[in-house]
């Protein structure tokens, strides 16, 4: 649509041209012919393949150029012809359908105030006494015309004046005017100035005297199709700025003029009784409105400053209590209490897998989930008891009462996470890790929030719906968890993190077929530290993308070393996982591809392993870049399958080409006959969608043979030995080696 406009404007100024040169009725007609219906076509399509907002609004334009084009092509006929209302019949309601447009526009941009109609209903009384007694009044007392048609034309300027105070609203509510809100501002104006020269000659006793006064109307149509084929029309439905107050320079400009009016009237036209009874009722009528207008402006900034502070104390979100305005009340139940009497407790609860839902299904899914919690939170919880939403997924309860009350407090608030939350469709069963505190009278409110939320990050670190009450030696676990992160960060950017290598093995033989690349941390004081620590830890601190990335990469270049010098052969593989903010990245398959091409290393030797919570987005970024990287040929794995939020049916909807079994199913196996089955169903349900089946934490004989009697034809553990580094691996899997004699067939 970028250059549609120009071509409009250019055919638009050479048919506005043609019409002036007045060659003949018939090349007029055609030239207004075809500006009309250029103007319609550009109104009715223009904005639908912009797609501007309101949508439902602007067929309303296409619409009102329509009838502006038939009362313009018939005036000149239907003037000679003494019968000029039929005309009018089109002509009206195209300004009544052209207000109805800007009316749903000023709505779209929150600009539709109670002062912004008064203004309109000020100006558009001063312009409609003055149009009455200048224009209307001296157009009725010509003689042999009817009245209704003199007066008609008249009035026709206080048409474009109200239309023109629409389109000044839509400025009130622009940082900058781009070009669509110029061209409309035009096109209002060139109507006002056609409407006043017809009315002008009309107060003459003319209805028509020649194509001149027939180019403001052609120029106005030039301008509203720019106006709905520019790119810019979609900005006319967002406001880029607070509306001006209600006393503001730009207000004003408008208001002086109209006050103004009446006087001007009195001393110009007022020599009649008649004249100034109509001046002085409208002046009255205006004086009203402005007090009237002054008193909502009144009530209009009290309600701006209410709705400020407001704000200033509640979450945007939830509209729930912010931090601030809780921490005030805790310090008000704090100043209750006397020694001996009861506690202030706080809980903090903060929900468990949020980030998956974030980055599977969209901040506005997670956004829903925080306003579906707080109103369960709100239900379910006593009347005593304030609510506070801290930001992101984390909410405050607090209250006064003893130990037992704090543990009916507890359970109230877990039993709000007992069913699922339907969020867009889909139901999310999600827990609240939840930390708990108390203060007596002496306590502070700030100590006491930060020792909740100490309290809660201690259960978040012991597993998803845990709760843990606060006391003092949580302070050096937060240290010591402060010092891993920064002990973390160190080492990502000296390069003390290294890459170990855990073969992924055929039952059957004891061979490998592939393996997984696993990364290992070993602190200089502290020694080995377990990924279960160091992952959760550079997630939450922002680590888990550079340090995914340097995994991958260096596992590339590893994996081309070892295909080169014959370590494995062409159909080995390896394995290397990948977060979910790592695939929020639209940009990761054209990464990942450069990077394949850099190390010479093919996609079908890559497998990609994701958690189930991926899943759970069947339409995000996430699910576009899962598509996208089985498109580029890397095999796609699905990491410890049945843990998860998802279904069994997901697995339809991704190109996946493989599940991952949960060690926890398989350890259970050869003793725990439901576990049997659990694996059995898994795998019966990725025979039959085609799917790879590899069962992780092998680590007896017994339970790789029942994983083989089942169907599992490939595995993974510590019956074939653990992540070890490069030499190690080399050593011991080399593919001219006779590593099968480790775990191989009795």
């Amino acid at each position: 649509m970028t250059g549609v406009w120009r071509l409009f404007a250019l055919g638009g100024a050479t048919a506005t041209a043609v019409y002036l040169l007045d060659l003949s009725p018939a090349v007029n007609g055609v030239c207004a012919l075809l500006l009309g219906a250029a103007t319609v076509a550009a109104c009715t399509l223009g904005p639908r393949r912009l797609a501007a907002e309101p949508r439902h609004a602007w067929p309303l334009v296409g619409a009102a150029s329509l009838s502006f084009l038939i009362g313009v092509i018939l005036r000149p006929i239907v003037a000679a012809a003494g019968l000029p209302l039929i005309a009018d019949a089109f002509t009206v309601p195209g300004y009544l359908l052209l207000c109805a447009f800007l009316v749903l526009v000023l709505r779209a941009r929150q600009s539709l105030e109670w002062h912004t109609v008064l203004d309109g209903l000020i100006v558009c009384l001063s312009a409609g006494l003055a149009a009455t007694l200048l224009l209307a009044l001296p157009a009725a007392e010509v003689p042999g015309r009817p009245a209704v048609v003199s007066v008609l034309a008249g009035l026709y300027p206080l048409f474009d004046v109200v239309v023109l105070m629409l389109v000044l609203g839509l400025t009130f509510t622009a940082r900058t005017w781009p070009v669509s809100l110029m061209a409309l501002l035009g096109c209002m104006t060139m109507l006002l100035a056609g409407d006043l020269a017809y009315a002008i000659i009309g107060a003459r006793g003319q209805l028509y005297r020649s194509p001149l006064l027939d180019a403001p109307f052609l120029l106005a149509y030039v301008l509203l199709g720019i106006t709905a084929l520019h790119p810019s029309a979609v900005l006319l439905g967002r406001p880029s700025r607070p509306p001006v107050p209600a006393w503001s320079g730009h207000r004003m400009a408008l208001l002086v003029p109209a006050l103004a009016g009446p006087y001007a009237l009195v001393l110009a036209i007022g020599d009649t009784g008649g004249r100034r009874l109509a001046i002085a009722v409208a002046g009255a009528l205006i004086v009203s409105l402005l007090l009237l207008r002054a008193i909502t402006a009144v009530k209009a900034q009290a309600s701006a400053q209410s709705f400020a502070e407001h704000q200033a104390t509640h979450d945007a979100l939830t509209g729930l209590p912010n931090r601030r305005m809780i921490g005030h009340e805790i310090e008000r139940l704090l100043g209750y209490l006397h020694p001996g009497d009861d506690s202030v407790w706080a809980l903090l609860l903060d929900l468990d897998g949020f980030k998956y839902v974030n980055d599977s299904w969209g901040h506005d899914t997670g956004d829903r989930l925080v306003i579906e919690v707080a109103e369960r939170l709100r239900a379910r919880l006593p009347a005593d008891v304030r609510v506070a939403a801290l930001g992101g997924d984390e909410f405050l309860l607090t209250a006064i009462g003893d130990n037992a009350y704090a543990r009916r407090l507890l359970d109230s608030a877990r039993a709000c996470f007992e069913r699922p939350f339907v969020v867009r469709d889909f139901e999310l069963k999600i827990s609240a890790s939840v930390g708990i505190a108390s203060a007596g009278p002496d306590g502070d409110p700030e100590e006491l929030m930060r020792d909740a939320d100490t309290a809660m990050y201690q259960a978040k670190s012991e597993g998803p719906g845990q709760a843990t009450v606060f006391d003092r030696s949580m302070h050096d676990q937060v240290r010591e968890r402060i010092e891993l992160e920064v002990a973390l960060r160190r080492a990502l950017g000296e390069g003390d993190l290294w890459v170990a290598y855990q073969p992924i093995v055929r039952l059957e033989t004891g061979r490998p077929l592939g393996a997984e690349a696993l990364v290992r941390w070993v602190h200089p004081e502290r020694g080995a530290i377990s990924p279960a620590v160091f992952i959760p830890l550079a997630e939450d601190a922002g680590l888990i993308r550079p340090i995914g990335t340097y995994v991958r990469q260096e596992a590339l270049r590893q994996l081309a070393a070892w295909r080169a010098d014959g370590t494995v052969t062409d159909d080995f593989y390896l394995s290397i996982n990948v977060s979910a903010k790592q695939l929020s990245d639209a940009s990761f398959p054209l990464v990942l591809s450069a990077e394949l091409v850099r190390f010479g290393v093919p996609a079908g030797a890559v497998a990609l392993e994701m958690t189930e919570s991926v899943m759970m987005d069947g339409s995000g970024t996430a699910a576009r870049v899962v598509h996208e990287l089985r498109e580029l040929g890397v095999r796609l794995l699905i990491d410890d399958f049945g843990t998860g939020y998802s279904g069994l049916g997901y697995l339809r909807r991704f190109p996946v080409t493989g599940v991952k079994i949960d060690r926890s199913f398989v350890v259970a196996l050869g003793a725990d006959d439901e576990a049997g089955e659990l694996v059995r169903a898994i795998v019966a349900m990725s025979q039959a969608l085609r799917l790879g089946v590899i069962a992780e934490g092998v680590e007896t004989r017994v339970q790789r043979d029942v994983l083989a009697g089942i169907g599992v034809t490939t595995g993974q553990g510590w019956l074939w030995g653990p992540a070890v580094p490069p030499a190690e691996f080399v050593a011991h899997w080399h593919a001219s080696g006779t590593a099968a004699t480790l775990a191989g067939r009795d």
